[in-house]
């Protein structure tokens, strides 16, 4: 369980300097992952819960007008102000203010740690395509592989679109289909495309990615999240292009 969340900081009334004790093992064991290049998911909670404190310590400080009155207090899973809360009273919320103000340099600190981290295996990274590039590319095949088990894992990725507070946003879904030793794959990864060809005919002349990088970092917890989000912007350039092309 993640000892980092909202509930932490409603319950801050009863013990102020116990939270705070708190708020700082929690984020001590955020950086000793990072320290061991973990990068998810911590990094990700982190930022959630820093967009979360931020949007609800802005909300409390612009509506506390002389038309609205005192602030009673915050719906912390809808990050809604509320104006009864009946187990804090005006001094209780201005000490959750307080120590959200406290928290909030502490845990952006730590996010950049993440960042940097997340940074320095991007830019280790390199994805190639294999083959030739179809003109569609929502489906097809990512290979990633996994230098601590000598082995590569062929994942099958869809993406979508999700439309969302009038923006729209890419989602990547994937699937293990396989995993092969890597010595197989290294010297010419077309082989695995073509085995997969061959295994899954719904696919006849499928989008293929091959991703390289020189340093050994943890599997799920970093390598993965980060070829999949490279992938995601680079699906996104390459729909772009067909999307000019085609107009």
């Amino acid at each position: 369980m993640d000892p980092l969340s909202l509930n932490l900081f409603t319950r801050a009334v009863e013990d102020v300097e116990r939270t705070q004790y708190q708020v700082l093992a929690g984020l001590q064991k955020a950086q000793s992952a990072f320290g061991e290049q973990r990068v998810y998911p911590h990094l990700g909670r982190l930022v959630k819960l820093y967009g979360a404190l931020t949007t609800i310590l802005d909300r409390t400080e612009n509506f506390r007008t002389p038309d609205t009155g005192r602030i009673a207090g915050v719906d912390w899973e809808e990050k809604a102000l509320t104006y009864e809360w009946p187990d804090l009273d005006g001094c209780e919320m201005a000490e959750v203010e307080d120590l959200i103000r406290w928290a909030l340099p502490h845990i952006r600190d730590v996010i950049e740690e993440g960042q940097t981290v997340y940074e320095q295996v991007e830019d280790s990274l390199e994805l190639e395509t294999v083959g030739i590039v179809p003109s569609y590319v929502q489906e097809g095949y990512l290979m990633v592989p996994h230098r601590d088990d000598e082995e590569l894992n062929v994942l099958r990725y869809t993406l979508s679109l999700i439309e969302g507070d009038g923006e729209t946003h890419r989602a990547l879904k994937t699937v293990h289909c396989k995993t092969v030793p890597e010595v197989d794959v290294d010297a010419n990864p077309s082989t695995i495309k073509l085995q997969l060809i061959e295994e899954r005919r719904d696919l006849p002349n499928p989008a293929t990615y091959f991703s390289k990088i020189a340093r050994t970092v943890p599997y799920q917890e970093t390598l993965l999240p980060v070829v999949k989000r490279r992938l995601v912007r680079q699906l996104a350039a390459e729909t772009g292009g067909a999307d000019a092309r085609r107009q």
